[in-house]
């Protein structure tokens, strides 16, 4: 049936959206690390990081970063439901870790070691 073959494929097409973002991010990151000697802001606010975690134009995934000591960060983007991309959800950390999560995803292989980008494939 070609319509899951459309389907996938346009998910992938939006899950670009999700790495490129949380690669931007993570630079941000890095840079207010260089700048600050820490990812929490002057004074230290909780969990909230220094830099900016706005993406403009974010359409099919939401962005979220938390800085819970001044050495550690981690960035989530988190699939839009009326966008198609319930379920999806990715991060990224201060050591570039990446990881992919899937609820209700059949055929998507999470990963603790890299970002999934099409169904069936591992890290």
């Amino acid at each position: 049936d070609l319509l899951p073959m459309y389907t996938d494929h346009v998910r992938r097409g939006k899950i670009t959206e999700a790495t490129a973002s949380l690669s931007e991010l993570r630079l941000r990151a890095e840079k207010w690390f260089s700048d600050n000697r820490s990812y929490q802001p002057s004074p230290v606010a909780g969990t909230t990081p220094g830099f900016s975690v706005v993406i403009g134009n974010a359409r099919y995934f939401s962005y979220a970063c938390t800085a819970p000591t001044a050495t550690t960060f981690t960035c989530t983007a988190t699939g839009v439901l009326g966008q198609g991309m319930n379920g999806f959800v990715y991060t990224i950390n201060e050591s570039n870790t990446r990881t992919s999560t899937f609820t209700g995803l059949p055929n998507w292989n999470n990963s603790t070691t890299c970002w999934v980008t099409k169904q069936g494939e591992s890290c």
